[in-house]
């Protein structure tokens, strides 16, 4: 797999990610699906609500997924991010502010075309991604392809070390718990030895997967990228500025923090990671978790 480096069927070589907007407020727990996802992206999705965060699910394998969400709107930042991936955009609707970005000839997207979930909640929190709803889709969106186009990134998005010779960052800083300055949902992530991998907690509790035997969300590579937005009106709107270069972040791994830059010139082009000598980073094979940290909060990021 070009996004885990993890073995798949060669049936899947060609066939594009989608890149699923999940809903993170509380109502929306238990979350289905997403411990299988590839890589997760968590970001302020408002400024209101104490800066609450969404997820942004990026999933090769998706037909192996009996469910997956719930489904929620997209915002402008997403449909910029997507598109390095040239992953398909799967969300139901949002705010005016995304009509501009979606005309982008790169940019493809289902919206409010899945399964509605009885789960005693209201109804923004029932749509989720069920077996046949991606086939359905494509039948009913015959422009849209399932495998990659001619949109497709021209190189490798990760450098990704062998398993014999993993990345173990031996110069960087200890680091067996992440601790986001995400006030609304309180997100941290714990190091665990055993797995090698950091597991996902929030709103003080263990993320864990109904729809994956209660899994807990693990990530092999942490990726945190400090980033300024803009605000868009007074509802809450905003917009990440991830076009940008040279900005700071962190590559945290097997229990060890080291300080990056990161780099994307164009919404087609992939974010570029580089240590602090310039030099593109290495990660491991597994899932990554990449997260943007206002530039006004990053000095309340805790690594220990």
């Amino acid at each position: 797999s070009e996004l885990t480096n993890e073995w798949i069927s060669e049936d899947l070589k060609d066939q594009r990610p989608i890149a699923v907007m999940v809903d993170n407020e509380k109502t929306a727990l238990p979350h289905y699906g997403l411990s299988q996802a590839d890589i997760i992206y968590e970001m302020m999705n408002s400024t209101l609500n104490d800066h609450i965060t969404r997820f942004m699910v990026l999933v090769k394998d998706y037909d192996s997924i009996k469910q997956l969400g719930s489904v929620r709107s997209v915002r402008p930042t997403n449909l910029m991010i997507a598109p390095e991936w040239n992953a398909i955009v799967c969300h139901d609707g949002g705010p005016f502010y995304i009509n501009t970005y979606l005309k982008n000839p790169y940019v493809d997207h289902f919206s409010g075309t899945f399964s509605r979930v009885k789960n005693g909640k209201p109804r923004e929190f029932t749509e989720y991604i069920l077996t046949g709803d991606m086939e359905k889709n494509f039948k009913n969106n015959s422009s849209i392809d399932r495998s990659y186009n001619e949109y497709a990134p021209t190189e490798a998005h990760f450098q990704f070390a062998s398993e014999s010779k993993p990345v173990e960052l031996s110069d960087g800083e200890d680091c067996t718990l992440v601790d986001l300055p995400f006030e609304h949902n309180d997100s941290q992530l714990d190091y665990d030895v055993e797995s090698g991998t950091y597991l996902y907690s929030e709103y003080g509790s263990k993320h864990l997967d109904p729809g994956n035997h209660n899994k807990q969300l693990a990530f092999k590579n942490v990726i945190l990228q400090k980033m300024s937005y803009s605000q868009l009106d007074s509802h809450g709107y905003m917009i990440w500025n991830c076009l940008d270069g040279g900005q700071p972040g962190y590559y945290i791994t097997n229990g060890k923090a080291s300080q990056i830059t990161w780099t994307k010139t164009s919404d087609t082009e992939r974010t570029v990671y580089r240590d602090l000598n310039g030099d593109e980073i290495t990660i491991n094979t597994g899932k990554t978790y990449i997260a943007f940290v206002a530039d006004d909060v990053w000095d309340e990021l805790v690594l220990e």
